[in-house]
């Protein structure tokens, strides 16, 4: 395979066409008629899963360097450049990104029946957004595509959500969009100081990596960086806007906010935040903040996700819960942590995805989300109850499934740097199996008592498509993971490496007065 790939130069067009190629099919979308547009926009976004397959066999596992990189000058006055690669770490990310969006497309055919065109053309433009964010190598092209991704989920939970859609929509909007501004005023004083130290204007990573700051200004770019990706994780207690996002999106949109989008802020810290501000990341106020919010997001949103009677709501706070085993996996500095993180972030996509699905499913058939109204549908709907009980099981974090692989590992990570936050995260996953079991068994298994339970039916062929690749990879992945940790391991032991070898000396001291320079360290994804 890997020599097929290499003749046909996959490595060098990859990458462009799957941003562009989406692009192209929201044209397709929007000339078709109303009837074909799902068709088209589904075995669109399915060919291009296809084609980003080739990835996995593209990829060198054993090198932490970026790989497929491109990169071509777009504003050479400012010193923006059209740059993309892929590393361990965003590799995955983009897999999951084309594999998720053709399933959410395809499990949004009985669910969106109005505007059918715009709904595909926008769902195909968040897919080219998403993956943008997770191979750019240039900074001010991350910022564009992570801005982009803003105008389609808002018009899809605006348009296509709930009662309260608006409302939904424009907090979600406020909320990313003020952390982002904060970001940009940190990536224009990055360029304004790499202009000043290197002598050109660039917004290159790799360039942005070698402009020695002080300790001070370290804590506030960190402080900008980090509020913006936070906001979009989201971490305690900036995440009031997800419960109403997830809540009143259509299907669809919510899977897609669970799987990918969620994912962007997580990976903004692996990308960016460490690797830019390894002073400020290790700083032990810092380290202990970030993962006490994180410890806190995990047994809060748990608590208030056992109460929740819409089920909707329920599984839009354990997101939180979920994100914040990333975070502390992320800033326990280990390899362990850092994988673990990853490997939640994989697990938290595809469960969540198939979560949310299923509720969908499971709306279709009611037309109720609250669990009270249920019951009994595992004696008439046997398939869509065993789909239902693996994805839960995975989503708690049960051995044998691919949630446990990444919460073992993020709370191993965690317990070799801060043993008692990850003791008291650990009690999470008790907190999980409380609030998730409960809703399983009122949903599925106490009497079959209400005329419209009777005739709820199983799963359909279209929905068991859509479920079988999501259940097959909690299981793999939870049996068998060492292939996504070879991937993983070299890049993240190239950002540890840049973040250990900062120098240990640089304390970040009072505010006004700190002028100490970091050293110069190896730029991440570049060649040592």
């Amino acid at each position: 395979m890997t020599e097929i790939l290499s003749s046909i130069g996959y490595a060098e067009w990859i990458l462009h066409a799957l941003i562009w190629l989406p692009i192209l099919g929201m044209g397709l979308v929007l000339w078709a008629d109303e009837e074909r547009a799902k068709h088209v926009a589904f075995w669109w976004s399915a060919g291009v899963f296809v084609l980003s397959l080739g990835m996995w066999w593209a990829f060198d596992p054993g090198s932490g360097v970026m790989q497929m990189e491109s990169v071509a000058p777009w504003i050479p006055g400012w010193g923006i450049s059209y740059a993309l690669g892929v590393d361990g770490i965003s590799l995955f990310m983009v897999l999951l990104t084309t594999l998720i969006t053709p399933l959410a497309i395809l499990g949004s055919f009985e669910y969106i029946r109005k505007r059918e065109r715009a709904f595909y053309a926008l769902m195909l433009l968040l897919e080219a957004g998403v993956v943008g964010v997770f191979v750019a190598t240039d900074v001010f092209l991350f910022y564009v595509f992570f801005e982009l991704t803003l105008v389609p989920m808002y018009f899809i939970v605006g348009i296509w959500g709930g009662e309260r859609r608006i409302y939904a929509a424009i907090k979600f909007f406020l909320y990313t969009a003020f952390g982002s501004l904060l970001m940009l005023v940190g990536i224009l004083f990055l360029f304004f100081k790499a202009k000043t130290a290197l002598g050109v204007p660039t917004f290159a990573l790799a360039d942005l990596l070698q402009v020695p700051l002080t300790g001070t200004e370290q804590l506030w770019l960190f402080a900008a960086f980090a509020l913006a990706f936070s906001v979009k994780i989201p971490l305690f207690p900036l995440h009031t806007w997800l419960p109403d996002a997830h809540v009143e999106a259509p299907t669809p949109g919510s899977v897609v906010l669970a799987a990918v989008l969620l994912k962007m802020g997580t990976y903004g810290f692996l990308r960016f935040l460490l690797p830019l501000f390894p002073v400020a990341a290790q700083h032990p106020t810092v380290v202990l903040v970030m993962m006490t919010l994180a410890v806190v997001g995990i047994i809060f949103t748990a608590w208030v996700a056992a109460v929740q009677p819409d089920a909707k709501k329920l599984v839009a706070y354990t997101s939180v819960a979920h994100m914040g085993f990333v975070v502390l996996g992320i800033f326990a500095l280990t390899v362990n942590g850092l994988q673990g993180g990853l490997v939640v972030m994989i697990s938290h996509g595809i469960s969540t995805g198939a979560l949310f699905l299923l509720l969908g499913m499971l709306y279709e058939r009611r037309h109720t989300r609250k669990i009270e109204d249920f019951g009994g549908i595992g004696r008439v709907a046997p398939l869509l109850t065993t789909a239902f009980i693996i994805t839960a099981l995975a989503s708690i974090g049960l051995p044998g499934t691919s949630g446990f692989v990444g919460e073992f590992l993020a709370l191993l990570g965690a317990f070799e740097t801060h043993p008692v936050l990850a003791g008291i995260a650990a009690t999470g996953v008790i907190f999980a199996a409380y609030y998730m079991l409960p809703m399983v068994q009122k949903v599925f298994f106490n009497k079959l008592d209400r005329a419209e339970n009777i005739e709820v039916h199983d799963l359909t062929r279209r929905e068991l498509v859509i479920l079988t690749p999501l259940l097959a990879l909690m299981i793999l992945i939870g049996w068998h993971p060492t292939p996504l940790l070879e991937r993983m391991e070299p890049s993240v032991q190239v950002i540890l490496d840049r973040v250990e070898s900062a120098s240990a000396d640089l304390e970040i001291s009072a505010l006004p007065t700190d002028t100490i320079q970091a050293e110069a360290v190896p730029a991440v994804g570049g060649d040592e």
